[in-house]
């Protein structure tokens, strides 16, 4: 019973691992749907590179920033391994390469190739698993800290804060240093409309995500025993919340319609285990609404250039997400309880400030060595041809 047990243990991880891996599909339709039609290459390359690289240097160094383990001993050894411990890795490794997923569609459109993959590296390396370990394993005894400051400790299920405000903070200064596109706020004032290329594809990687997000809040349990259908349908609940406000607030557009649905995703991480379904929808609903006032704050009022509004959608929804745990999970609202506010509150703010000093620190140095932006030209030309030498739709460019 307890080899069967085991068993069941790894094929639910592993199935959570390959769920959270096919988001990252979602993360590179979502993008290509939403640039320019010269940047569609560039944007799936990204993130099946940038994968690929989190999963060496997670490997490598990450995980053992984090949970003070290694895979450096011989392949027999490694066999010798419960299988739990292997896919775990899998598991937690699609939550890190997720960071360098989400700051890819905020610097999409006129970010240099190389250095990002060097971003992606020194993030993934270090500044995601620090954080990541303090959270989520104890590290330096700050969970501790909190416990006896406030009764409880910094809770995040399955990653509002740890994953997608840390992803989302990260991204705001490399943004800010990368400056706004070409002609995308001119001189007099004026907003220069850059439609997505493909609402089709941007809706096909909303749904991708969506899909895949069961796997992200649910198989974080990382047990069979402990899987929570409370879970699932605050997942569902915050969903559809997302998805109502974002259309109402958006007045009908697709672009807020399809983000809408993770924003309340984001949001309800945190929480999950905890809320219950009418607070999810709240926390869903309250995180459509955050998205879809920010994005257009950003791009409109405050000029910033974030591509695919991945500061609002992953750093301010996934800070409201830690927060709102606070809130929504004590029983006074209807929760389980066993969550204190001033805890998410503290846990909260370490987050995002370790993530805005480490997105500042990377990608400050990253552009005062090596640059971090296509020339005027290659942004002209789009980077799939300055890049990659091909654009979306070869044989069409070559028939006009």
């Amino acid at each position: 019973m307890d080899a069967l047990q085991q068993g069941m243990n790894v094929l639910f991880i592993l199935l959570g691992a390959i769920m959270v891996l096919a988001m990252h599909a979602g993360f590179a339709f979502l993008e290509l749907g939403t640039v320019r039609k010269k940047n569609q290459v560039n944007a799936l390359v990204k993130i099946l590179v940038d994968f690929s690289v989190s999963t060496l240097v997670y490997f490598a160094v990450g995980y053992g920033v984090a949970y003070g383990t290694h895979f450096f001993v011989g392949a027999e050894t490694l066999a010798q391994l419960n299988g739990f411990a292997l896919v775990k890795f899998f598991f937690l490794l699609t939550f890190a390469a997720a960071i360098p997923a989400i700051i890819s569609g905020g610097i999409a459109e006129r970010a240099k190739f190389w250095p990002q993959l060097l971003a992606t590296a020194l993030i993934v390396g270090f500044v995601y698993p620090f954080f990541e370990g303090i959270a989520w394993n104890q590290h330096f005894g700050v969970q501790a800290w909190i416990k006896a400051l406030t009764g409880e400790e910094f809770h995040d299920f399955a990653g509002s804060i740890v994953v997608h405000a840390v992803g989302g903070w990260i991204a705001l200064p490399a943004v800010l240093l990368l400056g706004s596109r070409a002609n995308r706020y001119r001189k007099d004032g004026a907003v220069s409309a850059h439609p997505p290329s493909s609402i089709p594809f941007l809706a096909l990687g909303s749904w991708i995500l969506v899909v895949g997000w069961f796997g992200f809040n649910v198989m974080s349990a990382q047990a069979m025993d402990k899987i929570s259908g409370l879970v699932a349908v605050n997942s569902l609940m915050a969903m559809v919340g997302g998805t109502l406000a974002a259309l109402l607030l958006g007045k009908n557009d697709p672009g807020f319609v399809h983000n809408g649905p993770l924003a309340g995703l984001v949001a309800v991480c945190a929480g999950s285990d905890l809320m219950h379904p009418f607070g999810a929808l709240a926390v869903g609903t309250i995180a459509g609404a955050i998205f879809v006032v920010m994005f257009t704050l950003t791009q409109n009022k405050w000029k910033i250039d974030d591509v695919l509004g991945v500061w609002p959608l992953h750093g301010l929804c996934g800070t409201w997400g830690g927060i709102a745990a606070g809130v929504f999970g004590t029983k006074a609202f209807g929760g389980l309880g066993g969550i204190s506010l001033s805890a998410q509150l503290i846990g909260t703010a370490m987050g995002v400030v370790w993530a805005l000093v480490g997105g500042a620190v990377v990608y400050g140095l990253l552009k005062a060595t090596v640059g971090l932006r296509l020339s005027q030209e290659e942004e002209f030309d789009g980077a799939d041809l300055s890049i990659h030498k091909i654009s979306a739709s070869p044989d069409r460019d070559t028939s006009w």
